[in-house]
Protein backbone atom coordinates (compact mmCIF):
# COMPACT_ATOMS: atom_id res chain seq x y z
CA UNK A 1 0.00 0.00 0.00
CA UNK A 2 1.55 3.53 -0.75
CA UNK A 3 2.02 6.26 1.67
CA UNK A 4 -1.27 8.81 0.78
CA UNK A 5 0.12 11.21 3.58
CA UNK A 6 0.06 14.70 1.90
CA UNK A 7 4.06 14.96 1.82
CA UNK A 8 4.37 11.62 0.53
CA UNK A 9 1.93 12.52 -2.17
CA UNK A 10 4.07 15.88 -3.02
CA UNK A 11 7.43 13.81 -3.17
CA UNK A 12 5.45 11.44 -4.99
CA UNK A 13 4.33 14.25 -7.16
CA UNK A 14 7.64 15.94 -7.80
CA UNK A 15 9.54 13.21 -8.42
CA UNK A 16 7.39 12.45 -11.01
CA UNK A 17 7.63 15.77 -12.78
CA UNK A 18 11.28 15.54 -12.34
CA UNK A 19 11.99 12.38 -14.17
CA UNK A 20 9.65 13.67 -16.98
CA UNK A 21 11.92 17.37 -17.24
CA UNK A 22 15.36 14.48 -16.91
CA UNK A 23 13.91 12.41 -19.59
CA UNK A 24 12.98 15.51 -21.53
CA UNK A 25 17.27 15.83 -22.36
CA UNK A 26 16.83 12.94 -24.67
CA UNK A 27 15.26 15.91 -27.15
CA UNK A 28 17.61 18.09 -27.05
CA UNK A 29 18.60 17.53 -30.99
CA UNK A 30 14.54 18.39 -31.33
CA UNK A 31 14.83 21.49 -29.47
CA UNK A 32 18.19 22.78 -31.10
CA UNK A 33 16.20 22.13 -34.41
CA UNK A 34 13.01 24.11 -33.32
CA UNK A 35 14.89 26.81 -31.94
CA UNK A 36 16.93 27.11 -35.46
CA UNK A 37 13.78 27.04 -37.40
CA UNK A 38 12.03 29.61 -35.57
CA UNK A 39 15.55 31.90 -35.05
CA UNK A 40 15.75 32.01 -38.69
CA UNK A 41 11.65 32.67 -39.30
CA UNK A 42 12.62 35.69 -36.92
CA UNK A 43 15.67 36.79 -39.26
CA UNK A 44 13.86 36.59 -42.06
CA UNK A 45 10.89 38.58 -41.01
CA UNK A 46 8.39 35.67 -40.12
CA UNK A 47 6.56 35.21 -36.67
CA UNK A 48 5.68 32.98 -34.21
CA UNK A 49 1.88 31.59 -33.42
CA UNK A 50 1.47 29.39 -30.42
CA UNK A 51 -1.76 27.72 -29.46
CA UNK A 52 -3.10 25.49 -26.90
CA UNK A 53 -5.68 24.57 -24.25
CA UNK A 54 -5.70 24.79 -20.13
CA UNK A 55 -2.60 24.38 -19.41
CA UNK A 56 -1.21 24.13 -22.90
CA UNK A 57 -2.33 27.85 -23.10
CA UNK A 58 -0.71 28.92 -20.12
CA UNK A 59 2.43 27.65 -21.89
CA UNK A 60 1.98 29.04 -25.21
CA UNK A 61 1.48 32.17 -23.53
CA UNK A 62 4.74 31.52 -21.04
CA UNK A 63 6.48 31.00 -24.79
CA UNK A 64 5.69 34.42 -26.00
CA UNK A 65 6.54 36.10 -22.74
CA UNK A 66 9.61 34.82 -22.86
CA UNK A 67 10.68 35.90 -26.38
CA UNK A 68 8.68 39.31 -26.44
CA UNK A 69 10.56 40.00 -23.21
CA UNK A 70 13.90 39.43 -22.00
CA UNK A 71 14.77 35.65 -21.30
CA UNK A 72 18.43 35.29 -20.61
CA UNK A 73 20.10 38.82 -22.52
CA UNK A 74 18.42 42.19 -23.20
CA UNK A 75 17.41 42.41 -27.09
CA UNK A 76 14.50 43.17 -29.23
CA UNK A 77 11.85 41.50 -28.78
CA UNK A 78 10.92 38.76 -31.15
CA UNK A 79 7.37 38.63 -32.96
CA UNK A 80 5.82 36.05 -31.23
CA UNK A 81 1.97 35.71 -30.68
CA UNK A 82 -0.43 33.71 -28.55
CA UNK A 83 -3.48 32.75 -30.26
CA UNK A 84 -5.09 31.81 -26.98
CA UNK A 85 -5.27 35.34 -25.58
CA UNK A 86 -7.90 37.37 -27.54
CA UNK A 87 -11.35 36.13 -25.71
CA UNK A 88 -13.41 37.85 -28.05
CA UNK A 89 -12.09 36.14 -30.83
CA UNK A 90 -12.05 32.92 -28.81
CA UNK A 91 -15.99 33.47 -28.25
CA UNK A 92 -17.13 34.66 -31.22
CA UNK A 93 -15.41 31.78 -33.11
CA UNK A 94 -16.83 28.73 -30.47
CA UNK A 95 -20.27 30.77 -30.41
CA UNK A 96 -20.57 31.05 -34.21
CA UNK A 97 -18.71 28.06 -35.57
CA UNK A 98 -17.63 25.58 -33.02
CA UNK A 99 -14.67 25.47 -30.62
CA UNK A 100 -12.70 22.77 -32.79
CA UNK A 101 -12.25 25.92 -34.76
CA UNK A 102 -10.71 28.90 -32.57
CA UNK A 103 -7.06 28.48 -33.40
CA UNK A 104 -7.40 27.04 -37.45
CA UNK A 105 -9.36 30.28 -38.20
CA UNK A 106 -7.09 32.62 -36.54
CA UNK A 107 -4.48 30.81 -38.63
CA UNK A 108 -5.83 31.04 -41.42
CA UNK A 109 -6.36 34.82 -40.86
CA UNK A 110 -2.61 35.57 -39.63
CA UNK A 111 -0.35 32.90 -40.68
CA UNK A 112 1.41 33.28 -43.61
CA UNK A 113 4.57 31.07 -45.87
CA UNK A 114 7.46 31.30 -43.64
CA UNK A 115 5.57 31.80 -40.48
CA UNK A 116 6.31 29.00 -37.22
CA UNK A 117 3.51 27.58 -35.57
CA UNK A 118 3.74 25.75 -32.73
CA UNK A 119 0.70 23.73 -30.97
CA UNK A 120 1.00 22.16 -27.43
CA UNK A 121 -1.41 19.51 -26.31
CA UNK A 122 -0.43 16.73 -23.52
CA UNK A 123 -2.44 14.31 -25.53
CA UNK A 124 -1.78 15.15 -28.92
CA UNK A 125 -5.64 14.60 -29.75
CA UNK A 126 -6.95 18.30 -28.60
CA UNK A 127 -9.18 18.95 -32.25
CA UNK A 128 -8.52 23.05 -32.42
CA UNK A 129 -4.85 22.74 -32.03
CA UNK A 130 -5.29 19.73 -34.50
CA UNK A 131 -7.03 21.84 -37.02
CA UNK A 132 -5.01 24.61 -36.49
CA UNK A 133 -1.93 22.87 -37.81
CA UNK A 134 -4.11 21.54 -41.06
CA UNK A 135 -5.45 24.98 -41.74
CA UNK A 136 -1.61 26.64 -41.67
CA UNK A 137 -0.20 27.17 -45.62
CA UNK A 138 2.00 25.57 -47.31
CA UNK A 139 5.30 26.37 -46.33
CA UNK A 140 4.50 27.55 -42.97
CA UNK A 141 6.79 25.80 -40.26
CA UNK A 142 4.60 23.55 -38.25
CA UNK A 143 6.14 22.34 -34.56
CA UNK A 144 4.13 20.26 -32.10
CA UNK A 145 4.67 20.09 -28.24
CA UNK A 146 2.72 16.60 -27.28
CA UNK A 147 2.93 14.12 -24.79
CA UNK A 148 4.91 10.54 -25.26
CA UNK A 149 1.39 8.74 -25.81
CA UNK A 150 0.58 11.26 -28.74
CA UNK A 151 0.95 9.25 -32.34
CA UNK A 152 -0.41 12.11 -34.14
CA UNK A 153 1.78 13.69 -37.28
CA UNK A 154 0.56 16.93 -38.03
CA UNK A 155 3.92 18.61 -37.89
CA UNK A 156 6.83 19.08 -39.68
CA UNK A 157 8.61 18.86 -35.99
CA UNK A 158 7.16 16.54 -33.21
CA UNK A 159 8.97 17.16 -29.95
CA UNK A 160 7.05 14.02 -27.91
CA UNK A 161 7.43 15.14 -23.95
CA UNK A 162 7.81 12.01 -21.81
CA UNK A 163 5.34 11.65 -18.72
CA UNK A 164 3.43 9.39 -17.25
CA UNK A 165 0.49 12.40 -16.61
CA UNK A 166 -0.66 15.62 -17.84
CA UNK A 167 1.16 17.28 -14.74
CA UNK A 168 4.99 15.66 -15.82
CA UNK A 169 3.94 16.45 -19.23
CA UNK A 170 3.48 20.05 -18.50
CA UNK A 171 6.23 20.26 -16.60
CA UNK A 172 8.63 18.55 -19.65
CA UNK A 173 7.06 21.13 -21.54
CA UNK A 174 8.36 24.03 -19.47
CA UNK A 175 11.40 22.88 -19.58
CA UNK A 176 11.23 22.31 -23.41
CA UNK A 177 9.61 26.17 -23.70
CA UNK A 178 13.00 27.37 -21.72
CA UNK A 179 15.36 25.16 -23.50
CA UNK A 180 14.40 26.18 -27.12
CA UNK A 181 13.99 29.99 -25.50
CA UNK A 182 18.26 29.44 -24.54
CA UNK A 183 19.24 28.29 -27.51
CA UNK A 184 17.25 31.15 -29.30
CA UNK A 185 18.87 33.65 -26.77
CA UNK A 186 22.30 32.29 -27.42
CA UNK A 187 23.87 34.11 -30.29
CA UNK A 188 25.35 32.69 -33.47
CA UNK A 189 23.05 29.28 -33.60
Amino acid sequence: MSDRRPEAVARESLRGSAAAVSASEALAPLVVRVAQLIASAFAKGHRLYVCGNGGSAADAQHFVAELIGRFTQEREPYPAIALSVNTSVLTAVANDYEFAEVFARQVRAHVREGDVLVGISTSGRSANVLRAFAAAPKGAIRVALFGSTSDADVAGVVLRAPGRSTAEIQAAHAALIHAICTVIDTPGI
